[in-house]
């Protein structure tokens, strides 16, 4: 019981450590981060349940409530597609989509 409790504790202190590290030098809280992972993760799975947006093909980062979409679409519509998923997914303030088109 005493062994579990402690590996519990550690556990819980590298995760909170690894998620201090992976901030970036624009952000200012771990609540920030955490956010922004909670909102790139969201914005993918909508692309991977969506059968006109190639989540494979697309990248998202997030910063701030602000989700930057970069890779490749096959067309126009796709692009546009990516964007209004990210742009309603819960805790985006803006999209930037710098996704390419493929000729």
């Amino acid at each position: 019981m005493k062994h579990t409790a402690i590996t519990l504790a550690l556990s819980g202190l590298l995760a909170f450590t690894a998620a201090g590290c992976a901030i970036t030098r624009d952000q200012s809280t771990v609540g920030e981060y955490v956010d922004d992972s909670t909102i790139t993760t969201r914005v993918k799975t909508k692309f991977a349940e969506d059968s006109k947006v190639s989540a494979m093909s697309i990248s998202v980062e997030t910063l701030r409530g602000v989700v930057q979409l970069s890779g490749f679409a096959k067309s126009t519509i796709e692009k546009s597609r990516a964007g209004e998923l990210a742009r309603a997914t819960p805790g985006v303030k803006s999209v930037i989509n710098d996704i390419i088109v493929k000729p």
